[in-house]
């Protein structure tokens, strides 16, 4: 769940040393022919993350004799922490996972201490083979003005982090109500709950939480719109990504009483935990983070919910975004890991071991996890419709403290949603005038 979480953490700005470090122009996908490379690798992977990426390597070094993935983990907080300084050192890592977004990603390639990816991209194909709406997550202009356009400073790998809608399967088989199809669906869906005596959504607001806001939002705005607003498009305004609406939306659940009684005083982790033992039908969530084992994963769904009009939109990432050391002194060997990394091979792996699986329509999960396979369909239709859509707080550096601390007065009665609207866009735009 650490990785997933990391994601939304909001991001600070960039600072104004170092040079951007320029592209390779003279690159080679020749991995065999490139001797004996030893070439370091830091993460912040762990538990199945941790044996996933173990499993990668190995099929790496099966397939490059010559090549040898030194692996080193770290928790994320450390490694966020000191990346920066690491990347400084001639022996550190040649290959790190950063943070999507202005204070880790960005900081590091203002800095000069990660490469221009862009060779690399032409190369192995990944301007065709990666949805652009991902694309995004790892670019930023070589003046470091804008976020999400310009060159390629990171790359995703093929698992996805998402946020979507799961269901306590038993709940709905005995309410008779088949898994909901759409937005409007769901809402038919959570009033029958609460006529039966259930509670619709298992929630908890205390926190500040926002995954139900956000996953509302996707299904109400513009994708395009959505993703320059929160790249830094200062004439897109949160009016125009429906984010009226989706506060709106989610205001008026609580006022029909779809959330548990006293949800305000309820916090994230024991909202989980509540669910997970049986309360409530319904929960937003990022996949992953549940942490249901094998047999709960036959008794709670998926759902990735498409928009009116059968496109499927939703906030979803890579959970780390990989970069190559400026320093390194092999990175046509490291190029060609990452892009292993974003494989079929590695989206199988993904799957094998219980994780949601990206970049690859072909992958085969097992029938018995009812909420993998939900998750997996769900990655891969927003894989196909090109449906990604980033995380709304790297916006900002504040951003994820302003939608937080206004939604509970929101819940409250003491703020509406235009006037929630209007500090989203007064927090946005002050960070777009501080970066000129």
């Amino acid at each position: 769940m650490a990785a997933g979480i990391a994601l939304t953490l909001g991001a600070c700005a960039p600072s104004s040393g170092g040079t951007a470090a320029d592209a390779p122009t003279d690159v080679s996908t020749d991995v065999a022919s490139a001797g004996d490379v030893t070439i370091k690798l830091t993460d912040f992977w762990g538990s199945a993350e941790g044996d996933w990426v173990d499993a990668v390597i190995q099929d790496f070094e099966a397939k490059y004799p010559n090549v040898t993935v030194a692996r080193t983990s770290e928790d994320w907080g450390q490694l966020n922490s000191t990346l920066n300084l690491q990347l400084q050192d001639a022996s550190g890592p040649d290959i790190a996972t950063a943070n999507n977004g202005w204070a880790s990603l960005g900081t590091l390639a203002k800095g000069g201490l990660v490469l221009n990816l862009d060779s690399y991209a032409k190369s192995y194909g990944w301007d065709t083979n990666v949805p652009t709406t991902i694309q995004r997550q790892n670019k930023f202009t070589t003046d470091f003005s804008t976020m999400g356009d310009g060159s390629w400073f990171a790359t995703p790998v093929a698992r996805a982090s998402l946020i979507g809608l799961y269901y306590n399967a038993d709940k709905l088989k005995a309410l008779g109500i088949d898994p909901p199809t759409s937005l409007a669906e769901l809402e038919t869906a959570a009033a029958k709950a609460k006529a039966a005596g259930e509670v619709p959504f298992e929630y908890g607001s205390m926190d500040g939480s926002t995954t139900a806001l956000l996953g509302v939002q996707a299904l109400l705005a513009d994708k395009t719109k959505l993703n320059d607003y929160t790249y830094g498009d200062a004439s897109v305004k949160a009016t125009d990504v429906a984010m009226t609406d989706a506060i709106t939306t989610v205001k008026k659940w609580a006022d029909e009483g779809y959330y548990p009684d006293s949800f305000e005083g309820i916090d994230y982790q024991t909202a989980v935990s509540n669910f997970v033992g049986g309360q409530g039908v319904f929960r937003w969530e990022y996949t992953g983070s549940l942490g249901l084992n094998a047999e709960q994963q036959k008794h709670f769904g998926y759902i990735q919910l498409p928009q009116d009009g059968g496109s499927t939109v939703g906030v979803g990432a890579a959970p780390g975004a990989l970069v190559v050391s400026a320093k390194s002194k092999h990175p046509d060997v490291d190029a060609a890991f990452l892009d292993f990394l974003m494989s079929p091979t590695s989206a199988q792996k993904a799957a094998d071991l219980g994780l949601v699986p990206a970049l690859s329509k072909d992958v085969k999960v097992p029938a018995t996890s009812l909420s993998l396979t939900g998750e997996s369909a769900g990655a891969a239709a927003l894989d196909s419709d090109d449906g990604y859509v980033p995380y709304f707080d790297w916006s900002s550096p504040t951003m994820l403290d302003t939608l937080s601390q206004n939604i509970q007065l929101v819940y409250a009665g003491k703020m509406t949603p235009d006037a929630f609207t209007a500090a989203v866009d007064t927090d946005r735009d002050a960070f777009l005038a501080q970066q000129g």
